[in-house]
């Protein structure tokens, strides 16, 4: 996802090893998706959607 993130909108992406099933995607440290939360993992489009400001 990171190069994808990186090839279609420029983002600068930083990939932290987490435990437990963690994955959680932060923009200027602030999380705009968590697994955790939703249960499933994101959808490239729909991270790029979040860091656009759309819901």
């Amino acid at each position: 996802m990171g190069e994808e993130l990186k090839e279609k909108i420029g983002a600068t992406v930083e990939l932290i090893a987490g435990s437990n099933g963690i994955y959680d995607v932060a923009l200027d440290s602030r999380i705009i998706f968590s697994k955790f939360e939703t249960g499933r993992f994101p959808e490239t489009e729909e991270i790029i959607r979040l860091i656009k400001g759309g819901s």
